[in-house]
């Protein structure tokens, strides 16, 4: 069973998202933000220690795959239960059997896997998914808020743009030049432009995908950030094996061609057999840092946690982190729509990879973030 530390702290500041919002249910069924940039980021390897967002687990297995030891955070149990049920998916399961399981292929008896399961989840996690068995029934990878919103954007807008032929040819391989061709003469028409606006605007991302707290310290139109965005994925990255864009456009991944980082084949047999070097940790990442640091942190994934908070809030957090950072330590974060850099109180401790961090980013499949940062410590804070 994965280890799981549930210490909350008692003091938590009025900006922290957690007090703002809730997490008492699944937000993210998956992780959106791509694995093989952050992997290379990050320098994962055996021995590592790092410390990751949990949210449902993607990344924090993909860097697990590596030999890497792998602390997860999350201040939603819920999240947590999903990462639980992944490990023992794959700790348990075959690798086609876990892809049916969660969710990538077809399967009728996800009930019975479950049943076979639960041994291997903390009562926690047991009581969670034995409350929801509707969510394991139809595969666990397609029941988070954001997902549902893509769902809806796939069923009841998108065909009001284009074609199934269309979108099947936009899935299709092609060069740089003809994705190029195919955007412009295709698939970017006004209904695009006009329906992308309505649904990817700050209001409807609030009520139906994700929460109007996170974007509190938004400036700027948020649906015009992802029109430029989805026009770079769409004509500079191929399209056949993104799946991300996949998982938007058909409601699945593929296999082999388009799945995530953790689910495909060659990386199955790393984390089947690494799942006893992953702690989940409930509670803000500072805390989990704090609480699990032993010999310090050598990389930590921290999705787009900075942009939820004040500069303020951002810079305590960031600081609380680098108090367990080893040198030469990694910090990997994303902005969407809130541009987030290192506190400039840090600089003398930090310095940011900027020209790898902006290389990075021109790979990032996970196309709705403007920014991928990476910083590296160069000091250790003194105690």
């Amino acid at each position: 069973m994965t280890r799981i530390d549930t210490r909350l702290d008692d003091s938590v500041a009025a900006d922290a998202i957690e007090s703002r919002t809730q997490f008492d249910f699944v937000r993210y069924a998956n992780c959106w933000e791509d694995a093989d940039i952050l992997v290379d980021a990050l320098q994962a390897a055996a021995g590592k220690n790092l410390l990751s967002i949990a949210s449902a687990g993607d990344n924090a297995l993909a860097l697990l795959a590596t030999g890497a030891n792998v602390v997860a955070a999350d201040l939603n149990a819920a999240q947590l239960a999903c990462v639980e049920l992944r490990c023992a998916a794959f700790r348990n399961l075959d690798y086609e059997p876990m892809l049916a399981f969660l969710g990538v292929q077809a399967t009728d008896d996800r009930r019975h896997t479950y049943t076979m399961l639960q041994h291997d989840l903390s009562p926690e996690a047991s009581r969670y998914w034995d409350a929801h068995p509707e969510l394991i029934a139809t595969g666990i990878i397609h029941h988070g808020k954001f997902e549902r919103y893509f769902q809806t954007f796939r069923k009841r807008v998108l065909p009001w743009i284009h074609s199934r032929r269309q979108i099947d040819h936009l899935l299709l391989p092609k060069s740089t030049a003809e994705r190029q061709k195919f955007w412009k003469t295709t698939w970017n028409n006004r209904r695009w432009r006009t329906l992308l606006a309505i649904f990817f605007s700050r209001r409807m991302m609030g009520w139906l995908g994700r929460d109007p707290e996170f974007f509190r310290y938004v400036q700027g139109s948020i649906s015009d950030q992802i029109q430029r965005r989805a026009e770079y994925a769409l004509t500079e990255l191929p399209t056949d094996s993104n799946p991300y864009l996949r998982y938007i456009a058909t409601g699945n991944y593929a296999v082999p061609v388009a799945l995530p980082r953790y689910l495909r084949a060659e990386h199955f047999e790393a984390i089947r057999s690494g799942i006893d070097r992953l702690t989940l940790f409930r509670g803000p990442i500072e805390q989990a840092a704090a609480v699990h640091s032993g010999s310090g942190f050598d990389g930590f994934n921290l999705s787009d946690i900075f942009e939820y908070v004040s500069d303020s809030t951002a810079t305590q957090i960031y600081g609380g982190l680098l108090r367990h950072a080893n040198p030469r330590a990694r910090l990997a974060y994303w902005n969407a729509f809130v541009p987030r850099r290192c506190p400039q109180v840090f600089l003398n401790r930090v310095r940011s990879l900027e020209d790898a961090s902006a290389a990075w980013f021109q790979q990032d499949r996970a196309f709705f973030y403007n920014h991928f940062q990476v910083d590296e410590v160069i000091s250790t804070c003194p105690d």
